[in-house]
């Protein structure tokens, strides 16, 4: 199959990304515009102290508009002037501790927020297809060894999990009440632990081991034994990307093969304990760890990972980096972010984009 991601396809494209000011957001953006296409973003200010967006200058290069997803009418008119041809919807709040400090507003975020984007979408009377993010952690977790398909129950223990997976609920209800036989389209995507450069969240383990590495302290991990699928933030994105493309030609064409949910998670193999998460960047970083688990923290699941066969099937997407490309190509990004001046932001979007150009040549080999 040929290479979607491609500028073919994304030239002159008007895509509004939602979230666009996070991590996952920031690389999206980035690569839209390296494609050529005309992005819009939406989000909240960035949050953290350092921010890939602002170490990238990323609001020269697009239409950046700053409100709250949870604000209707907002949303609304910002679909409505710029009249997208595609929408990611990655705005959320992400953290699940954070979530339990915080439920209301996570709720409100990550389900009203989802629908705010929903009815945006009704306005348009043009083609459109949407593509709206959500996570592996929508999934009933039973914590069992086998991997979870996109019609498996959905769930959550913590307030992040359950807002997700009421997401997903408000994704297909619009999709079949609103979106059936008319010009747009809406899709859900499930990606699990994103990790790679430019990520400076609080709580979370790749930001807070490379913290900790600049320093030159050792790197504090709360749950050693947790396993996650670790997969870079471009193999998801790239599935996006794939996807949305597909489902926009599909729409063009009054096909209708894609739907409903996908997943975008790594090969098995890189499903692996936070302690070897650690001990693999200390391959690349030299350092040291310690073990801060506490027995009495908020639930978070230990045991989730995806099977990603109708991505595969469907869209012929499959990850490229396995877990050691994976570890290296993050660690690679921060240590020499590491040694860059704060303010020099085209030496920030060389760096990022050398990796994207990187990654994308892979999406031509089968």
């Amino acid at each position: 199959m040929e290479n979607l991601v491609t500028p073919q396809f994304w030239q002159g494209k008007k895509v509004l990304v939602t979230g666009h000011t996070g991590f996952k957001g920031s690389w999206l953006s980035l690569w839209l515009l390296n494609l050529g296409s005309e992005v819009a973003g939406l989000s909240l200010e960035p949050n953290t102290e350092l921010s890939l967006f602002e170490q990238l200058a990323l609001s020269r290069d697009l239409k950046h508009h700053i409100g709250d997803i949870r604000d209707l009418n907002l949303v609304k008119n910002l679909v409505q002037d710029f009249q997208p041809d595609i929408v990611f919807h990655l705005a959320a709040q992400p953290l699940v501790r954070l979530s339990y400090h915080e439920p209301v507003l996570t709720w409100q975020t990550n389900v009203l927020g989802t629908v705010n984007v929903l009815e945006g979408l009704k306005t348009l009377h043009k083609p459109c297809v949407g593509v709206m993010i959500t996570t592996d952690k929508c999934y009933d977790n039973k914590e069992w060894t086998y991997g979870y398909r996109e019609n498996d129950p959905l769930g959550g223990h913590d307030p992040y999990s359950s807002s997700k997976a009421g997401a997903e609920i408000a994704i297909a209800s619009w999709a079949k009440s609103f979106f059936h036989q008319v010009n747009i389209r809406v899709v859900s995507a499930r990606a699990g632990n994103v990790i790679g450069g430019g990520d400076w969240a609080l709580d979370r383990i790749v930001p807070d081991a490379m913290r900790a590495l600049s320093k030159g302290e050792p790197i504090p991990v709360r749950n050693p034994y947790a396993t996650r699928p670790w997969q870079h933030v471009l193999e998801p994105l790239g599935g996006y990307l794939t996807l949305a493309c597909q489902l926009y030609q599909e729409l063009i064409l009054q096909q209708s093969v894609i739907e409903g949910a996908f997943n975008f998670g790594p090969n098995l193999s890189s499903n692996r304990p936070v302690k070897a998460l650690v001990e693999e960047i200390l391959h690349h970083w030299n350092g040291t760890w310690i073990d801060n688990s506490d027995p009495n923290a908020p639930h978070e699941a230990t045991l989730l990972n995806l099977v990603t066969d109708k991505a595969y099937h469907t869209l012929n997407w499959q990850p490229r980096w396995d877990f050691t490309q994976t570890i290296k190509q993050t660690v690679s990004w921060y240590y020499q972010a590491h040694q860059l001046s704060a303010n020099d932001t085209n030496a920030f979007k060389s760096l990022t984009l050398s990796q994207i150009n990187t990654y994308q040549s892979l999406l031509t080999k089968n």
